[in-house]
């Protein structure tokens, strides 16, 4: 399917419910069709991936084009640039993880996790950190000791008190900690020290993340790892 017709696909398939519902979870829906993603997902593995209609499903600014296109992007297609670009639209924060999902599985995302760290911008700083969680998750032949170097980063960026940015720092450094035995230590500690700072910010986000990284489900979870 061309992005025309896709585009075309999920006008016909708009619902005013489902916007005020999307709206409801902070979902910018100001140019959206109000189509869930238990419809775009399938929908992607039926079109498959195309690095081209995926840059013209973007450029549409509809937030379904837009998560179909982090869903069917040629993953080893996209470049930096296109990730810079990308960032400059974000406009909310489900658009953001679903494109860090994407960019995390690039083999450009460690200087785009940096890059985007380092930027002032509330959702692009978000970006940096999904991507940090993602690559927790899902990059499993990655040597632990390299998703631990970003720890730095974390604590280097704990005290951003906005909400989307201190939801997403939380979010890596309990994936991180809940990846490998060998990361759940280095993690826990990170999450102990800021969760005995003066800062609020730190705070919450050490002790909600050393809350999960101790309970009794994660540990038993690791020891069936190894």
């Amino acid at each position: 399917m061309t992005a025309d017709k896709i585009l075309a696909h999920l006008e016909s398939l708009s619902s005013a419910e489902n916007r005020a519902g999307m709206a409801r979870y902070g979902i910018n829906t100001q140019k959206a069709f109000g189509v869930s993603n238990a419809v775009l997902r399938p929908l992607a593995r039926q079109v498959g991936r195309d690095h081209e209609r995926a840059l013209a499903l973007w450029e549409s600014g509809w937030r379904e084009a837009r998560v179909l296109a982090a869903f069917t992007d040629e993953k080893q297609k996209v470049m930096p640039e296109q990730a810079r670009a990308w960032a400059k639209d974000f406009n909310s924060w489900e658009i953001v993880d679903h494109a860090a999902d994407l960019f995390a599985d690039t083999d450009c995302w460690t200087e785009l996790v940096q890059e985007f760290a380092a930027d002032e911008r509330e959702f692009v700083r978000r970006c940096a950190f999904a991507m940090l969680a993602w690559a927790a998750m899902h990059r499993k032949k990655m040597p632990d000791s390299e998703i631990l170097a970003f720890l730095s980063l974390i604590e280097a960026h704990a005290g951003d008190p906005r909400n989307y940015v201190r939801k997403a720092v939380n979010w890596a450094l309990r994936q991180i900690g809940k990846r490998s035995l060998a990361c759940h230590g280095p993690a826990l500690a990170l999450a102990e020290r800021l969760a005995a700072s003066h800062d609020k910010t730190e705070r919450w986000i050490g002790k909600d993340a050393a809350k999960e990284l101790r309970a009794q489900k994660t540990l038993d979870r690791l020891a069936k790892k190894g």
